[in-house]
């Protein structure tokens, strides 16, 4: 059982509690993984930073949305995915895509697709992904910019999804309609 505090503003340490405040006129709510970063301002900091950047890559919203979605997945993050597939929700990103990723089937688009199965190679390869991942990306309608914005993605989802393994991050009530779990994934 994990002994991490979900922080408030009011609890938060440092600079938390002013990141903590931005997020509640952002969102307003606090997601419960913002407050269990808090516990360590750095963190926190870093991954709305990172956030941020990823956000302004190449990618559209669905796009960022795959690449974010299937990192999660496959690192079995319940939280991420639930999140994420919330945010797609928000952000019109087509249901077939999000419960394609959800379930561990290939997406239709075959675009999309490609950027899936390369973001999870990329995380299950640990980034030693081969030319031919790499081409067969390139194929597929992507750039070199776009392969090093898959990593920027990786980057933001290790840090949130080990947190959650870590901290047991409790799922907000905002993306309880989209609770996951790994075993409705299906061998990818």
């Amino acid at each position: 059982m994990s002994n991490f505090t979900v922080h408030s503003a009011a609890t938060a340490p440092g600079k938390s509690a002013e990141l903590l405040n931005n997020a509640q006129a952002a969102f307003g709510f606090v997601p419960n993984l913002l407050g269990t970063f808090a516990e360590a301002p750095a963190t926190l900091e870093g991954y709305l930073n990172i956030g941020q950047l990823f956000d302004q890559t190449s990618f559209t919203p669905t796009e960022r949305q795959v690449v974010l979605l299937a990192v999660s997945a496959y690192n079995e993050c319940h939280y991420c995915v639930a999140a994420h597939s919330t945010i797609a929700g928000m952000q019109k990103v087509p249901r077939e895509v999000v419960d394609a990723i959800r379930d561990g089937r290939p997406i239709a688009d075959a675009r999309l697709e490609a950027l899936r199965r390369f973001a999870t190679a990329v995380v299950e390869q640990r980034g030693w992904v081969g030319d031919e991942a790499i081409a067969d990306f390139i194929e597929a309608g992507f750039g070199r910019q776009q392969v090093l914005e898959v990593v920027l993605g990786v980057a933001m989802k290790t840090i949130s999804n080990y947190t959650n393994h870590i901290a047991e991050t409790p799922l907000d009530a905002a993306f309880a309609g989209e609770a996951w779990t790994s075993d409705q994934r299906q061998a990818s």
